[in-house]
């Protein structure tokens, strides 16, 4: 009974929600010259309570930031999002509501290096993130969860999948970023390289058009307060700390592919991507030649799934690199569809 009521209100939230709640009224544009934020986020508000597991890595104390969503009719299931490279777990706002509408406890995660979480200089991997993300839901009670990974979390959530198989019950992979090994096309880059690069990256207009990128077609109400985000961390005191984890986990994607192993992956999967998505990270280093060859979202995803034993894909017309937010009613339903227990 529970879970049909639970399932109605995910239905009803499902059709009334916007498609991004930023920190920003909807109808409020940021001033021309935002103030800084810290680049833990200090000052930028979270949809729910952020929460703190201490952890210890390289010898240097951390925090890894969090939310744990109840749901106001449980139903005994729980969900873990992993956000993408340029974003936190605020952006999972509009999903997270549905899903616990459904009945599901939510955990949202910033990954060490990412949103609220710390910045610190070490070598970063998916085994470590992976294992960090398996001690927070050690420390919730959490055994087995439903996994989404968007972009770079998709990377995450492979590698969570095939690390920790006992623990997913089903994986959703949004757009994943590592569909394609990008050593084949892009030459390496020292790690000085990629830190100076993402130390440059300062100016707004610039910052606006590549957020605008992820998307099929002009969302400016969705896309410049995801903007913001970054163009405020740029003026932060401390921003080449920022700059110097986020050049690091630029090395972790393009040193660490994921898709060799997904013939591996054991849980039901469904990969869902824009059929206009074409992101490619680091496609500024390639030749032209080379970068036409790569991103085609679509045509990878299909391979993808067929190498997967219990796969599908979905592909979401008139979309970019993140449906959930610019096709977020087709993006829910099939989610809630493919969580659906059989009956």
């Amino acid at each position: 009974m529970w879970n049909r009521i639970a399932l109605l209100a995910a239905w009803i939230t499902l059709s009334s929600l916007p498609p991004f709640a930023s920190a920003q009224a909807p109808d409020q544009k940021m001033p021309p010259n935002p103030p800084a934020l810290g680049i833990a986020l200090e000052e930028y508000p979270y949809p729910w309570p952020v929460h703190f597991l201490p952890l210890t890595i390289e010898g240097q104390d951390l925090r890894m930031a969090y939310m744990d969503v109840p749901s106001p009719f449980p139903n005994g299931r729980a969900i873990l999002f992993l956000h993408g490279k340029n974003f936190g777990g605020y952006y999972w706002l509009d999903t997270a509501h549905v899903l616990s509408e459904a009945g599901y406890r939510v955990i949202i995660p910033d990954q060490i290096g990412w949103g609220k979480s710390s910045k610190p200089d070490i070598r970063y991997s998916f085994e470590l993130l992976a294992a960090n993300t398996a001690h927070l839901l050690d420390m919730l009670g959490v055994e087995k969860v439903a996994v989404l990974g968007h972009s770079t979390g998709g990377m995450l959530a492979v590698r969570f999948a095939l690390s920790y198989p006992a623990r997913v019950t089903h994986l959703i992979l949004e757009d994943p970023i590592g569909l394609e090994d990008y050593r084949a096309n892009i030459p390496p880059q020292s790690d000085k390289t990629l830190y100076e690069a993402e130390l440059a990256n300062t100016d707004p207009e610039k910052i606006r058009a590549f957020y605008a990128r992820y998307f099929a077609s002009p969302h400016p109400e969705i896309s410049d307060p995801l903007a913001e985000v970054q163009i405020r961390v740029t003026r932060s005191g401390e921003f080449p700390r920022w700059a110097k984890a986020s050049a690091l986990a630029y090395q972790m994607i393009y040193t660490q592919p994921v898709r060799g192993e997904y013939h591996l992956l054991a849980p039901p999967t469904l990969l869902i991507v824009g059929d206009h998505d074409h992101t490619v990270p680091l496609s500024s280093y390639a030749t032209p030649e080379a970068r036409a060859k790569m991103g085609n979202f679509v045509a990878l995803a299909k391979a993808a799934a067929a190498d997967i034993p219990h796969a599908r894909c979905l592909v979401i017309a008139d979309a970019g690199h993140i449906p959930h937010l610019e096709k977020p009613q087709e993006f829910r339903r099939a989610l809630l569809d493919f969580l659906r227990p059989a009956t």
